[in-house]
């Protein structure tokens, strides 16, 4: 990776925030001393193996489990009749679903996908348990499945779900709900002329006059792509360990949220929060595949119960490709229109999300809305429908909805940008977003806007540290086998929410500690975001500790982090907490001192009028549990959220404890951009290319850690690469079987994939719209990653090579060979 990046001064104006530093759980990771789910050990622990059904869709007519409880070392078996009846869900932006009928649980005895756990053994090791699976015997009932959704959503296709094929919002209702669609023979001619059928949709909006745009284009190009299905493929599986303890369950796995996740694991269980303590000190990875963990994770706590021993689930490579999640793949059809100077003057979009078996995904509509923002087209209709498929799981996997939009769209913009004889960089500099820029649909009748977008400057700066130009300018392009090529994108998603809780305590001591229910799962913005409160209390970072990953710790109301939302929400609570504290510190020190409080200053470690005395951080934190009442706990603010009231409470007494809500006003939407720009070089003769050099140039408001920043840059970055060059899913069509089990076999990015030139950098222009400036970066860089890809394919190979991603070399050799993409237009997992 480069280092040049690393030379840059960020935020000269702030003694913490822009600036690198070894974060507090740094030297347990790099020495192994941090503690993951699978490393915990209990006296008397027992071992829990899932029984996964073989099948797509079946029905569990009779469980003969008595060999297998005959065995010794076998203590429990578990069923979805153990399971306590469904709960609420949590979705990636926060959003509560109530629980339905169609909901997952943990087991099920009605399987809708080929390795879904049916049941749980316990035994004294985990050769016990697997010996005991072997021996258990099940009568399915096979009922009709269906792995592809264009299958499903012709006349008398089979459904996937016993109710239905589609999730759809019936009028009036508030949830979503499982029915059933299909379309008709003329709808599926288009499928004979190598184009998506564009049938029936429950969804639509529109905005502008979307026909008089298409009359008016220069060039208007109608093309069909399909978008990979892609596992989550966290480093860490979806491993827990339970047990309980003077009435409560302590519950041990990953999560990418410490506070939130232990209300979900209570609605699961069916118990009070108050009753469910969750530790995840150190989460490998989520990537959105454990937003509040995942229901899996109840299956050890109910056989901890029902064994009255600990109970370790471990979860093996193949069984989290089955139950931890992934990306929903898309078929679309996008018409788009463009002026001469390469203007969007109309775009139609129409979209088919491959939804899995379970809770209704928000990629289909996500993905207009981020291709209304990021290109700005004068009319745009959207269509979409999310289609029910007997395959594993989806959800939220990073910038969903927006990752497929933006790879769909972009090689469209690239071959008009070849046809109408432009630029790669103007035609995007001429459609890119700026200001309070205004997007689709409609809400209320008015169009959508952004808090700030400067991704103009973002791809000026890039495309001249790239050397766009020069590498354009190159000649040959091709030398012998091998053909080079340069491609530009630009990406975007959310960038934030607002309305979450900060949490502090000054102690006697004189040490601020921050408490942080953010989940700990590689983004360092657990500790990150609080540098932001110690700035405005101006405090030395030495003297500041966090406290996270046990929510027996007492933490405020926090968000998830889902969405790229943490480093904006948490900053503005981080921010808020820390004001909320200094007016407590200037109000004790005009008790103490006499004067008014706004008579006094805070900074270096004191609370000080000029020209007079003061006290140190340590003196007014003892003065404040003299006090009492708000100035020590003992009296939570109004407008926190209860939980954040619960732990002030616990915190009551241990110095000045300070506690606020987010209140701060924001006009528009907060959302984060990148500009991408890749250079590939192919072999024509075997197809095998590389990611010769990579550059992504941020707009993500202010900079918090320079390094962090970059890691998340240029990881998310290789993550949409990932979806470029192999990532995805196979599988068996007549069978409904899954073929790419494996870590391997979905191929997701290795050290050896990335550029060994990999670079980044972020404009750090402040956000107008939050108090620090900062918003989120976790996922605008992957639909840029992947895009830029496929735009440097098609630079050195054309336009008629592929219709879909990932792009392969036998893809490539027999394109080449036709003289047109041959892989399949339509079928998804191939």
């Amino acid at each position: 990776m480069s280092e040049a990046s690393n030379e840059r001064v960020y935020g000269p104006q702030y003694k913490l925030i822009g600036k690198n530093y070894a974060t507090a759980d740094l030297l347990a990771k790099v020495t192994g001393r941090s503690k993951y789910a699978e490393d915990f050990r209990a006296e008397g622990m027992l071992f829990c193996k899932l029984l996964l059904s073989p099948l797509p869709h079946a029905r569990v007519r009779h469980i003969d489990a008595r060999e297998a409880l005959a065995m010794p070392g076998v203590r429990a078996i578990l069923t979805a009749d153990d399971l306590p009846a469904p709960a609420d869900t949590l979705t990636d932006n926060g959003t509560v679903i109530k629980a339905s009928k169609w909901g997952e649980r943990g087991l099920t005895m009605e399987p809708v996908y080929q390795g879904e756990p049916v049941l749980a053994v316990a035994a004294v090791d985990e050769l016990t348990a697997a010996e005991a699976i072997e021996k258990i015997r099940i009568d399915f009932e096979p009922l009709p499945f269906v792995v592809d959704p264009l299958d499903t959503l012709r006349p008398g296709g089979p459904n996937p779900r016993t109710d239905g094929n589609i999730w759809t919002t019936p009028a009036g209702a508030t949830a979503p709900a499982v029915t059933e669609l299909k379309w008709t023979d003329a709808d599926f001619e288009e499928a004979n002329r190598e184009r998506l059928p564009m049938g029936k949709t429950p969804d639509e909006w529109s905005y502008g006059d979307v026909a008089a745009g298409f009359r008016n284009s220069a060039l208007v190009l109608d093309e069909t792509f399909v978008t990979p299905d892609t596992s989550h493929q966290t480093l860490e599986p979806r491993s827990a360990m339970a047990y309980w303890q003077n009435g409560k369950v302590y519950l041990h796995s990953g999560a990418q949220s410490t506070a939130q996740t232990r209300p979900a694991i209570a609605r699961w269980l069916n118990i009070d929060p108050e009753k469910v303590v969750f530790i995840s000190e150190y989460t490998g990875g989520g990537f959105g595949s454990k937003i509040t963990g995942g229901v899996t994770m109840i299956v050890p706590a109910l056989l901890a119960k029902k064994a009255n021993a600990p109970v370790m689930m471990r979860i093996s490579r193949e069984e989290e490709t089955f139950i931890g999640r992934a990306r929903p793949g898309f078929q679309v059809r996008m018409k788009v229109g463009f002026s001469k100077e390469g203007r969007i003057l109309a775009v139609d979009m129409f979209v088919i999300s491959d939804n899995g078996p379970y809770d209704a995904q928000g990629d289909a509509p996500t993905s207009g809305r981020m291709v209304s923002l990021l290109y700005q087209p004068q009319a745009m209709r959207w269509r979409g429908v999310t289609v029910l498929t007997n395959t594993p799981p989806r959800s939220a996997q990073s910038a969903p909805g927006g990752m497929q939009g933006i790879s769909i769209i972009e090689p469209i913009i690239a071959k008009a940008a070849r046809k109408l004889g432009l630029d790669q960089v103007a035609i995007r500099y001429i459609n890119c977003p700026e200001g309070k820029a205004q997007y689709g649909p409609l809400i209320k009748g008015q169009m959508q806007h952004a808090t700030s977008a400067f991704l103009k400057e973002a791809l000026q700066r890039g495309a001249e540290k790239f050397n766009w130009q020069g590498r354009v300018a190159r000649s040959p392009k091709r030398m012998g086998a091998k053909v080079r090529g340069v491609g530009v994108s630009l990406s975007c998603y959310v960038g934030g929410t607002t309305g979450f809780d900060g949490l502090l305590v000054i102690t006697p001591e004189g040490r601020v500690r921050f408490q942080s229910g953010i989940g700990n799962l590689g983004t360092e913005s657990v500790i990150d975001v609080h540098r932001a409160g110690a700035e405005v209390l101006g405090v030395p970072w030495e003297k500041c500790d966090v406290t996270w990953g046990d929510t027996s710790k007492n933490f405020p109301f926090t968000c998830v982090s889902g969405g790229s939302q943490t480093t904006h929400a948490m900053t503005r609570a981080a921010h808020a907490v820390a004001m909320d504290a200094r007016q407590k510190l200037q109000e004790i020190a005009a008790k103490s001192l006499g004067g008014k409080p706004e008579d006094y200053t805070v900074a270096n470690e004191r609370v000080f009028r000029k020209g007079s005395a003061g006290m140190t951080l340590a003196q007014a934190a003892q003065r404040a549990i003299e006090l009492g009442g708000k100035y020590d706990g003992h009296e939570a603010p109004d407008g926190v959220n209860k939980l954040t009231k619960a732990s002030v409470a616990a915190l009551a007494g241990q110095g000045l404890v300070a506690a606020a809500k987010d209140q701060y006003p924001r006009d528009g939407m907060t959302h984060s951009y990148v500009a991408s720009f890749a250079e590939i070089e192919v072999d024509v003769e075997t197809g095998k290319y590389y990611v010769v050099d990579f550059l992504a140039y941020a707009d993500v408001g202010t900079v918090i850690h320079p390094r962090a920043l970059g890691g998340q840059v240029l990881g998310r970055s290789t993550l949409g690469i990932g979806h470029a060059i192999g990532q995805k899913w196979v599988f068996d069509p007549h069978y409904g079987v899954m073929v790419s089990k494996r870590f391997h076999h979905s191929k997701p990015p290795t050290i050896l994939d990335v550029p060994v030139n990999m670079q980044w950098e972020a404009l750090d222009i402040p956000d107008p719209e939050t108090p620090v400036g900062a918003r989120g970066i976790g996922e605008p860089p992957v639909g840029g990653g992947c895009a830029s890809i496929l735009n440097a394919l098609s630079d050195a190979l054309g336009d008629e090579i592929f219709r879909r991603a990932p792009v392969n070399a036998d893809t490539i050799l027999t394109s080449l060979e036709a003289g047109r993409p041959m892989q399949h237009p339509l079928t998804a997992h191939i």
